[in-house]
């Protein structure tokens, strides 16, 4: 019958479709760009440097270390760990590095496994132990104290592992979610949440945050809508401040925030709340 043909096809489809996200979902959450990473000294920027750092299963990872610039010989800074999004890496971002490296801050910044310059394979597991290697490698400088982190968009979910894993003084997301769930619900709606491994759970993790938490968000932000920012916020057990940039959405709040934006993490970074 004809209709029994529709609804098997149908079902088949579906079935397709789930399987599909299944085995493809890590590709959709870290697609990986690869992109080698610059010289700062060739980009202008005199006090950064390539790092590299090696992962306990011997992948390597490539980053830039950008020092606080003028400060007195031996005096301790504030560190900033940067994690960036899911479609980003050092070499696509580095003008926002440069332009929102507070002054007085030295700011690091690694590609995730698998992208960039870096090694390896982008899973959930791989960019914590990134995480965990790049908060060591800034915290074990001698010139760095306090360690704040920074994460946009997937970002987030990094940062928000870290601060809940690590001592910090500061945790600073942009256009977090709630969860892998949340965004699967919101964007695949069709696909059954019992195939989705990924957890990515910002709403959850940010439950075991101590520390001040700023978070900075789109107002017309459609990937990430803006309430997923203020649940995360409303999670969180500390002090937070929630600052909406009006009229961004997901990918230009570097630009529309401008010195507003900068202006308010610079003066987070460096204690002046």
């Amino acid at each position: 019958m004809p209709v029994l043909r529709v609804a098997l096809g149908l079902a088949l489809a579906y079935v397709v479709l789930a399987l599909l996200a299944w085995l493809f979902q890590d590709r959709l959450a870290f697609p990986a760009p690869r992109d080698a990473v610059p010289d700062p000294a060739r980009l202008g920027i005199p006090n950064g440097e390539r790092i590299e750092l090696t992962l306990d299963s011997g992948s390597k990872l490539a980053g830039w270390y950008l020092a606080p610039g003028r400060v007195p010989r031996g005096t301790v800074v504030p560190g900033l760990l940067w994690f960036y999004g899911n479609g980003e890496n050092i070499a696509r971002i580095w003008p926002v590095l440069r332009e929102f490296q507070p002054p007085g801050v030295a700011l690091l910044v690694v590609d995730y496994p698998g992208y960039g310059g870096s090694e390896g394979r982008a899973t959930e597991p791989a960019i914590y132990e990134a995480a965990d290697a790049a908060f060591a490698a800034l915290a074990g400088r001698p010139e760095i104290g306090q360690v704040y982190v920074y994460g946009r968009s997937l970002g987030s979910a990094v940062a928000v592992h870290t601060a809940a894993s690590h001592t910090v003084a500061g945790l600073i997301l942009e256009s977090p979610f709630t969860s892998a769930a949340g965004m699967a619900r919101l964007h695949y709606g069709l696909v059954p949440r019992a195939l989705l491994h990924l957890k990515l759970d910002n709403a959850t993790t940010i439950r075991r945050v101590n520390c001040p938490v700023l978070i900075f968000h789109g107002t017309d932000d459609r990937l990430v809508p803006i309430a997923m920012g203020q649940s995360v916020a409303a999670a969180a057990p500390g002090p937070v401040e929630f600052v909406a940039i009006p009229g961004a959405g997901h990918n230009d709040t570097y630009d529309v925030g401008a010195d507003g934006y900068r202006d308010r993490l610079a003066r987070f970074v460096l204690g002046l709340r």
